[in-house]
């Protein structure tokens, strides 16, 4: 019955030679399909190279694909093995019809088909049967149609889009995806062989569940080319010997946080600046970082351009797909309190208004601004110390005073201006706005220390191609180098770099939430964050300890040669504190000390004699400090509110205590 089929399609071929005009009109009236398919959206990086792929609607992964994308020895191949005269024929190929027709006369079965590529791309379109008459005479119908519409290349174009690769798999390209794990542009012989012998029979061939019938095909193919003239016969039988894939190779699925929020804005191509090499080896490093911590711990990491702002990688957690650690939310986009890396911002503002200069001394010494009264991390004070010291030691009271001297409104206006979108818990800015309180996210973050590292001018970061807006002058060049020289001046974690390469500020959050670590050295800025996505505090986690060894890594990695920071601005004052002027000696001038107190020992209080000395606690006053007791010196030139006094024996003593205003205060102790 088969070869009588073949060889009516023969015989309706040659009278149809008879019958031109009817001929003509039948293919004319043919109503084509829909030659435009739903192709899988991609995203690739600035050179190109795809970092993530997404299936069409139905599952399938349909891959756009262009012929000069595709190695031609493909086509050679193809055209070899499926249809030799495919340049030559109109869509049917009578001689082909007539070999098979004469050769199932002669079997009693069908031997070998007389399908053109153009019938199978008929076939593919319409997704018919390959045996039933009637399938087989719509083909030669919509082949002969498709050959006066459209050019023999862009029949070409539909194959290499549509051609089953078995499973979820169409198309050229997500087939050398899936089954070679590379893009089709450069193929072996061995491999385009393999993507030729697939579509053939696509479900029976698949290298995941059959590959020894997958690796036979694909000899058969390789030495059927050698017979053609294709290959060489040594180069042939050197194929035979190349591995055959036996199963799948992943997607590639980079920066997939990022990838979500590109596609959420459409579907199709987009080109990023992110850069595959760089993405991929942060996220490894990301995933390393992690392995032995808490699983319900979540880290972020954004690399950039400071001077383009262009984004170079984002990494929104260390597993995309872990639930325990809710992977799936990308900590680069989550408003989180930032610790102390505001500092800096406050700092460059308070040099700008002449209300400072790194040399200028400021008090860490107690202090109360209404009902408020910041506290250092380690509840210590230091007395007087240079601007630069108290930032590089992240001292909170110094930066509450400066924000106080600025206005909390001026700070929050600036991040604005800076192109943050900053959160206020209140809705109204206060003086802990400098300390951490308020929301926002990693890349804001980021996007504020490309601003230092660019000389004070604030630039959006980008993750696509479009034209690079105009910066917004935010700090000076003067006063930028100036807080990047002392962030500069602070020590690198152990083992992570030479001093003075990368200008860096660490930061922890109230409760230890956050843990942040942000820096820039002479091209690149990243910023580094730790913690729990549900916002629950990690106790003991501090940004120094646990992002500070990353963000050094993160530029290391970056870094393809040596990228120092600047040198100083010609205007910048590089002087002592001596040589400043008087109004920049001291912040506040002559600031009047508060009344000076001694908190503990309190008076008349009955304490054991220790081998270590007497716990002595101060507040206010100006240091340096000299401790008496019954009159007698017991110390001189105490600058730390909080010190060990030497003991002066059992029995009963009256300390005092004498600030270098002249201001005393006294206890009456009892040592046993």
């Amino acid at each position: 019955m088969a070869g009588r089929a073949l060889f009516g399609l023969v015989l309706l071929l040659w009278s149809a030679a008879f019958a031109r005009d009817s001929l003509d009109r039948w293919v004319d009236a043919t109503d084509l399909p829909v030659l435009v398919h739903a192709t899988s959206a991609e995203v690739r990086d600035r050179n190109g190279q795809l970092l993530r792929a997404y299936t069409v609607e139905d599952g399938l992964w349909r891959m756009a694909v262009s012929r000069d994308a595709v190695d031609p020895r493909f086509f050679e191949m193809l055209i070899a093995y499926e249809d030799k005269r495919f340049y030559r024929h109109n869509g049917v190929d009578p001689l082909a019809a007539l070999r098979a027709g004469g050769q199932a006369l002669r079997h009693g079965k069908i031997v070998s088909g007389a399908s053109t590529l153009t019938m199978q791309v008929a076939r593919l379109l319409e997704d018919s049967g390959t045996g039933a008459w009637s399938g087989k005479l719509r083909q030669m119908r919509l082949a002969l149609a498709l050959e006066r519409r459209l050019s023999k290349a862009q029949i070409l174009d539909i194959y290499l889009q549509l051609a089953p690769y078995g499973g979820n798999v169409e198309g050229l390209r997500a087939a050398s995806l899936i089954w070679l794990g590379k893009e089709p542009a450069r193929l072996t012989p061995a491999e385009a062989a393999l993507l030729v012998a697939l579509p053939q029979a696509p479900e029976s061939r698949r290298p995941d569940r059959h590959a020894t019938a997958a690796h036979t095909a694909r000899d058969r193919v390789l030495m059927r080319m050698a017979e053609a003239g294709v290959l060489s016969l040594e180069e042939a039988r050197a194929a035979l010997h190349d591995p055959a894939p036996a199963g799948r190779y992943p997607m590639p699925q980079l920066a997939p946080h990022l990838a979500d929020r590109v596609i959420a804005g459409g579907r199709g191509r987009h080109d990023l600046t992110l850069d595959a090499s760089l993405q991929e080896t942060l996220e490894a490093l990301v995933q390393t970082h992690m392995a032995r911590r808490d699983p319900r711990l979540s880290m972020a990491v954004i690399l950039a351009d400071h001077q383009s702002g262009e984004i170079l990688a984002s990494v929104g957690s260390p597993d995309y797909a872990a639930t325990r650690g809710q992977g799936f939310v990308d900590m680069t986009q989550a408003l989180r309190s930032p610790g102390s890396t505001l500092k800096p911002l406050v700092y460059g503002l308070s040099f700008d208004r002449g209300l400072a200069h790194p040399q200028t001394l400021i008090a860490d010494t107690p202090v109360q601004f209404g009902r408020y009264a910041p506290q250092n991390f380690d509840g210590l004070f230091r007395g007087e110390l240079p601007i630069s010291r108290a930032l590089q030691l992240s001292l909170n009271i110094p930066v509450v005073r400066l924000t106080e001297a600025l206005g909390p409104e001026h700070l929050m206006t600036t991040l604005e201006t800076a192109g943050l979108t900053p959160v206020l818990p209140s809705g109204q800015p206060g003086l802990a706005l400098s300390l951490g309180g308020v929301g926002l996210t990693l890349e804001h973050m980021v996007q504020l220390y490309a601003a230092f590292a660019r000389g004070g001018e604030a630039l959006p970061l980008r993750w696509n191609k479009r034209p690079v807006e105009s910066p917004t002058r935010i700090l000076s060049p003067r006063a930028a180098w100036q807080i990047g020289h002392i962030l500069a001046g602070i020590a690198p974690p152990p083992a992570a770099g030479t001093p003075g390469q990368v200008a860096y500020k660490t930061g922890t959050s109230y409760g230890h939430r956050d843990a942040w670590a942000l820096g820039w050295d002479g091209k690149h800025v990243a910023g580094v964050w730790i913690g729990r996505p549900d916002g629950t505090p990690v106790p003991g986690a501090f940004g120094g300890d646990l992002a500070a060894p990353l963000l050094f890594e993160v530029l290391s990695r970056a870094r393809t040669k040596p990228a120092p920071l600047p040198p100083p601005p010609a205007t910048t004052l590089l002087v002592s504190n001596a040589q400043l002027p008087q109004n920049l000696q001291r912040f506040g001038g002559a600031f009047a000390a508060p009344d000076l107190q001694m908190l503990f020992p309190p008076d008349g209080a009955r304490l054991e004699a220790l081998g270590t000395g007497i716990p002595v606690k101060l507040r206010g006053g100006t240091p340096p400090y000299t401790l008496l007791s019954n009159g007698a010196v017991l110390a001189t030139g105490l600058r730390d509110a909080e010190f060990l006094a030497p003991s002066p024996g059992a029995g009963f003593s009256t300390l005092s205590i004498i600030d270098a205003e002249g201001q005393a205060d006294r206890t009456r102790i009892e040592l046993r």
